[in-house]
C-alpha cells in the first residue's frame, strides 16, 4: 500500500487489539498517524515503539478529540466498549461510549477543513444469529446484546450523518477478529490460556455456537483498504473468511497445535442470557468493492496467536481464568441467574 505514504490517519481505539494492528500497517506503509485511546484496554506497549502521535483521552471530549483531529484526512474509528459481558451491566455506558460517542466523533470530523473519509468499524454481532449464511450486508439486523444495539445505534447514526452531510464513510462489520495483541478475554485467548495452565480441562459456557475467526491482519488490512477505496464510499462491508467453527472443534484444534490433552466442562453461569448461535460472513462485497480477501488461514493464525501468548508470558488475572471477575459481578447484579458446573 505505498500510496498511504504522506496520508494523515487518526486511528481512534489505536491502542487496541485491531487498533494497533492497523496503525503497525499504517506506519510501515509510511503514513502520519494519530492514534486517541483511553487505554482502558488498549495497552501502551502495543504501540509506543510505533512513529505514531499519541493522544491521551476520550472519544466524547470535545477538547481532546478536536486536538486529535487537527490536520488529520482520514479517520479510522475503532474505540469502543467491546466486551459483551461487561454491556449487561452496564448498559447506559455503552451507549454513552459506543452510540453517543461516534456521533459526537463523526460531528466534529465534519466540523474539520481537513478530514476527508471517516471508516466506522462497527460489528457482526448487530445481526443476532443467522436466519440464512451465509450472512449478507442485507441480512436483518437483530442485536443479541446490549452491545451490539449499541453499535447498530452508532451504524444507524453514521450512515445517516454521511446522507445528511454529504460527507464521506463506510461502515465495516469484523466477524470475530482473533491473533496478538490480546486486551480482552476473547474466546481464542481464553482457550489458549486455559490450555496453556497445564490442567487439561478448560471452563467454558456455549460451545455450540459458531463463529467465523479472521486473523487480525487481514482484519486490519480490509479496513485500511476501506479508508483508500472511492467505491467504498456509503457502503457497509462485512469482513470475514466465509467459514465458520464451533467453539468446541476451536478447542479441539488449539489442543492439538498446542499439543495437549482437552477436557471440556460447561458452566451454565458462563452461557449468555441471549446468545448468538451462528455467524458466518459473506465477504462479496469486500471481495469486489475494496479487492481484499482472507491471507492467514485458520490453523496458521491460531498457531501465530500461541505463539505470542507464549514468547510474551500473557495471561488474565485471577489464576488465568479471565471470565471470573465478570460472572461474580454479573452475579451480583442477576441474583436469579443460577447453576453449577457440569462436566461433558
Amino acid at each position: 500500500m505505498t500510496e498511504l505514504a504522506g496520508q494523515r490517519f487518526l486511528v481512534t481505539g489505536g491502542a487496541g487489539f485491531i487498533g494497533s494492528e492497523v496503525c503497525a500497517q499504517l506506519c510501515e506503509a509510511g503514513a502520519h498517524v494519530a492514534i486517541l485511546d483511553n487505554f482502558s484496554s488498549g495497552k501502551l506497549a502495543y504501540v509506543e515503539a510505533l512513529p505514531a502521535r499519541i493522544v491521551r483521552g476520550e472519544i466524547s471530549d470535545e477538547t481532546i478529540t478536536r486536538l486529535a483531529l487537527k490536520d488529520c484526512e482520514i479517520v479510522i474509528h475503532l474505540a469502543a466498549l467491546p466486551y459483551i459481558p461487561v454491556s449487561y451491566i452496564a448498559p447506559d455506558e455503552f451507549f454513552r461510549v459506543n452510540s453517543m460517542g461516534t456521533v459526537q466523533l463523526l460531528w466534529r470530523a465534519i466540523q474539520t477543513e481537513s478530514v476527508e473519509r471517516f471508516v466506522h468499524i462497527s460489528t457482526s454481532e448487530v445481526y443476532g444469529t443467522a436466519r440464512f449464511t451465509p450472512i449478507t450486508e442485507e441480512h436483518p439486523t437483530m442485536p443479541h446484546s446490549t452491545y451490539a444495539a449499541s453499535k447498530l445505534a452508532a451504524d444507524r447514526a453514521v450512515f445517516t450523518m454521511h446522507k445528511e452531510h454529504d460527507f464521506p464513510v463506510t461502515i465495516i462489520r469484523p466477524f470475530n477478529s482473533y491473533g496478538p495483541r490480546i486486551t480482552q478475554p476473547y474466546i481464542v485467548p481464553e482457550i489458549a490460556c486455559q490450555l496453556l495452565e497445564g490442567k487439561g480441562e478448560i471452563t467454558l459456557g456455549n460451545t455450540s455456537a459458531s463463529r467465523d475467526f479472521t486473523y487480525v491482519r487481514d482484519t486490519a488490512r480490509a479496513v485500511i483498504l476501506a479508508s483508500q477505496e472511492p467505491n467504498a464510499i456509503g457502503e457497509t462491508i462485512n469482513v470475514g473468511t466465509g467459514k465458520d467453527i464451533t467453539i468446541r472443534e476451536l478447542a479441539e484444534l488449539m489442543a492439538q497445535i498446542m499439543q495437549v490433552d482437552l477436557r471440556i466442562k460447561i458452566d451454565v453461569q458462563r452461557l449468555r442470557p441471549f446468545d448468538v448461535e451462528r455467524l458466518v460472513a459473506s465477504s462479496d462485497k469486500a471481495r469486489n468493492i475494496l479487492r481484499w480477501q482472507p491471507q492467514v488461514p485458520l490453523r496458521e493464525g491460531l498457531e501465530l496467536t500461541v505463539d505470542w501468548i507464549r514468547s510474551h508470558n500473557f495471561k488474565y488475572g485471577h489464576q488465568g481464568e479471565p471470565f471470573r471477575e465478570w460472572i461474580n459481578l454479573w452475579r451480583s447484579y442477576n441474583p436469579r441467574r443460577k447453576g453449577a458446573a457440569t462436566v461433558v
